[in-house]
């Protein structure tokens, strides 16, 4: 490797990834998925020899092991069992499941193959590796993070002086950071924010479980779309629309009234509120937005509680696409009286710099060789292989929602 090693803990990873993952060892575990990466800026290209260092760093990452310290961290959370705990302990990335090479429009193209259990494991450090050789190999690496920590703490002057009210947020950058360096940087500065007493926005986490443990934060994340996809379209027996049930229905029964923040917008907001009825919407603590317009959607969701007969004061919004300080300031003001409200913000916060940051996503194609798809609130975010399974997928959603 040209670069130091990126990623040196099995720990770095999203916090979401060791949720699903227990659901998964419990209850699917001979499900296997197929994870295809993409790259969405039109202007980027990566060398061959940005492939060759991406390749030898993910060689780096599959020779990791949990340590002991690590799994007793693990085991201190509460909704973690023993026995994944026990699985965790024996597992390691296998190099064997990765396909790494130039065979794209991008000049890099990466597809993982196996069971569920491992490819799940391997999205975030895998874009996380992505991101940083390219930003190390193609540019000026410290102007970079001197453009990075002027931008850092602009933002965090705003905070702390009343400038923006985000209320309770979260840092969400783990997959598209500048780099490691970067990352630790905005926790470790965030982490001070609560200790300033004009402040008016409260720093309670990061998705980073390794920076959650060092910082002595809260690890934060619970569910991603390939949790709904690969429960609802990996099973050939189930009709695709009804998705959403069958995901919510699994994760109660692994985390009862725990762990509980619902994501909305797998294969449309509209058709996940068809199965988020009284049970559900009391057994979530809250729900995520991810896709489409975030005022539009919290009214949305705010109306179908009350509907519900739930006070909306009991329930969280968590809202996570895009996000900056300024949109989540005018969310804040919007909702925050009405239901309670909180931020996960990524790329603002860990990859903002003097230059454009990547558009980079790796997500599940395929569940136990079938096609699977995301039909998100808005156009563009779902990757799918196959554009006649996307099509049948939108039908069933169709059929469903003018027939029930």
């Amino acid at each position: 490797m040209k670069l130091p090693q990126i990623i040196n803990s099995l720990l770095e990873t999203d916090s979401y990834k060791f949720s699903m993952g227990q659901a998964i060892y419990h209850q699917f575990p001979a499900y296997k998925t197929t994870w295809t990466f993409k790259c969405r800026n039109q202007d980027v290209q990566f060398t061959p020899e940005m492939v060759e260092e991406i390749r030898e760093q993910i060689q780096a990452y599959c020779t990791l092991q949990f340590t002991e310290e690590e799994l007793e961290y693990l085991d201190n959370i509460k909704w973690f069992k023993g026995s994944y705990i026990d699985f965790l302990r024996l597992w390691r990335p296998r190099y064997e499941d990765f396909s790494i090479t130039t065979d794209a429009e991008c000049g890099l193209a990466i597809e993982t193959t196996g069971t569920w259990l491992n490819t799940s494991m391997y999205e975030i450090p895998t874009l996380a590796i992505v991101n940083e050789v390219y930003f190390r190999m193609q540019y000026r690496y410290d102007e970079l993070m001197d453009s990075f920590r002027e931008r850092l703490d602009d933002k965090y002057e705003k905070l702390k002086t009343g400038h923006w009210f985000a209320g309770n947020f979260s840092e969400f950058g783990l997959r598209r950071r500048l780099s490691a360096e970067a990352q630790e940087l905005v926790v470790q500065k965030f982490s001070h924010l609560n200790d300033t007493l004009q402040s008016a926005s409260h720093f309670i986490g990061t998705s980073n479980v390794y920076l959650a443990k060092k910082y002595n934060i809260t690890p934060v994340g619970t569910m991603a779309h390939e949790w709904i996809m690969c429960i609802g379209q990996g099973n050939h027996k189930h009709n695709p629309a009804y998705s959403n049930w069958y995901a919510l229905d699994a994760w109660v029964k692994e985390y009862g009234i725990l762990n509980g923040t619902a994501l909305t917008d797998a294969i449309t907001t509209d058709c996940f509120l068809k199965d988020f009825q009284l049970t559900y919407a009391t057994l979530f603590s809250g729900v995520r937005h991810d896709s489409g317009d975030p005022f539009e959607w919290g009214e949305k969701m705010i109306a179908h509680f009350e509907s519900l007969g739930i006070n909306p004061k009991t329930k969280t919004l968590l809202f996570s696409d895009s996000l900056d300080f300024v949109r989540a300031d005018k969310l804040f003001r919007r909702f925050s009286k009405r239901i309670n409200v909180a931020f996960g913000i990524g790329t603002y916060l860990s990859n903002d710099t003097c230059v454009e940051p990547l558009n980079i996503v790796m997500k599940t194609t395929k569940c136990n060789g079938q096609d699977v798809a995301k039909i998100s609130d808005a156009p563009g975010k779902g990757v799918c292989k196959n554009p006649e399974y996307e099509e049948y997928l939108k039908r069933c959603i169709d059929w469903r929602m003018s027939h029930e």
